[in-house]
């Protein structure tokens, strides 16, 4: 049981039914081969906005076409992924169905929020969450100090038309969560494991520093107001070579920069120039010409490390082969050679043979990383495959990405079930 492949399903059409038969024939093809799990109960089902409008109905016919899978998780994205392909910007969906102990994981929404009791104790957990939520980076945060470990994964929904989540639960191993469950909109949902789902999951950075690090020094809510105790502004006209007497060029300077906050007392930039996994990536949101301040969309803590940085698609191939490097070094650690050479070698040569103790792969990147900043459409997903080879993997685009308990931008999230 602990040792099967969680079988995927993926597909686009324009009719939601089409889509969803499309799924259900992959799901039932892999379910009858050998090596895959025949009897999954946990669902992961990843919509397109697309298909927001007629979330419960697909829902609602996954459950009565695969009555085995008691329980179910997920949410919207302007973009699903799949093993070596993205839908974006089209009607789509992606689904993985995993083989669980039932006593080894919850789902869990705002009708029945996580708590631990009946044997249960959370260790991680996947979350899925709605922007518009009042302090959701707080509810967040508060989410991972209920797990062991303080570590979630997971994304905010993104979607032009309604915001959904989906968090079904049919066999009431928890108070309040038999029979409770569907389609919501607001607030938190997704699924705790306990620890006997192992995981391991990585952060990957989308921005490069264009700029030194420096410590904030001083700040006033979302003001910069020094840095290494010179004004924030100046600092930063320098470094980015503007002038506000030039304000056009100035303003399209200004929307290429983010800032990159560190937690205090912790270096964000290593030895190569690039940003650890703890970097909080943020938008500028404006000038104080009269305190010489720079306005970020987060409050900055006197303390922090920063830096100007700008996405850069070079960049975040390379650290997303990086992440998928360190997962297969992890889990497999006498085929480092063998995938060190695939990740060098060009795509169309052999790429290295699938990790053997990866079960399935769960990918939440930036809606804004998709498609075009990688190059082409599907090469985000293409580098993974290279490089972990061919595991069922689902996910999707998302409005902000969570890992451990922050909420990033501009990174993708990458969480390996692994065979035990």
């Amino acid at each position: 049981m602990t040792n099967t492949l969680f079988p995927t399903g993926h597909a686009t059409h324009p009719q939601w039914r089409m889509a969803c038969a499309l799924v259900l024939a992959q799901l039932r093809a892999q379910m009858a081969l050998p090596g895959h799990a025949s009897a999954p109960t946990l669902g992961l089902l990843y919509i397109t906005d697309a298909y927001a409008a007629a979330a419960r109905d697909i829902l609602d016919h996954l459950q009565a076409e695969l009555p085995e899978v008691t329980d179910w998780a997920g949410t919207v994205g302007v973009g699903v992924c799949a093993s070596n392909a993205e839908y974006i910007d089209e009607p789509a969906l992606s689904v993985m169905l995993c083989d669980l102990p039932i006593d080894q994981y919850r789902v869990f929404s705002g009708v029945a929020p996580l708590a631990a009791g009946l044997g249960f104790t959370p260790h991680t957990a996947l979350v899925h969450a709605d922007a518009q939520t009042p302090d959701v980076a707080e509810l967040i945060a508060e989410m991972a100090e209920r797990t062991r470990t303080g570590y979630l994964f997971g994304g905010l929904a993104a979607s032009r038309g309604p915001v959904v989540q989906f968090a079904a639960s049919g066999h009431g191993n928890a108070p309040g969560q038999g029979a409770a469950g569907g389609v919501f909109s607001g607030g938190l949902s997704g699924v705790a494991f306990g620890d006997g789902v192992a995981l391991v999951s990585r952060v990957t950075q989308g921005a490069q520093p264009v700029a030194p690090e420096r410590e904030v020094t001083a700040a006033d809510g979302n003001v910069l107001i020094t840095l290494d105790d010179e004004p924030a502004l100046d600092l930063m006209l320098d470094d980015l070579a503007i002038s506000l007497e030039q304000p056009r060029h100035a303003l399209e300077a200004l929307r290429r920069t983010l800032v990159g906050l560190s937690s205090p007392g912790e270096r964000g930039v290593h030895r190569s120039g690039n940003f650890g996994a703890d970097v909080l990536v943020r938008h500028i949101i404006g000038v104080d010409p009269g305190r010489r301040g720079v306005a970020i969309a987060q409050q900055p803590q006197v303390g922090q490390r920063m830096a100007f940085c700008q996405r850069n698609p070079q960049a975040a191939r390379a650290d997303l082969m990086r992440i998928c490097a360190e997962i297969r070094e992890e889990l497999e650690p006498e085929e480092v050679t063998e995938a060190a050479a695939a990740l060098a070698a060009p795509h169309d040569e052999a790429s290295p043979q699938p990790a053997q103790r990866i079960r399935g792969a769960l990918y939440v990147s930036c809606a804004g990383r998709g498609g075009a900043h990688f190059g082409a459409p599907n090469a985000e997903l293409q580098i993974i495959r290279h490089a972990l080879g061919d595991v069922p993997l689902t996910g999707f685009f998302a409005g902000g990405e969570i890992a451990r308990h922050h909420l990033y931008g501009y990174t993708g999230v990458l969480t390996v079930f692994v065979r035990q």
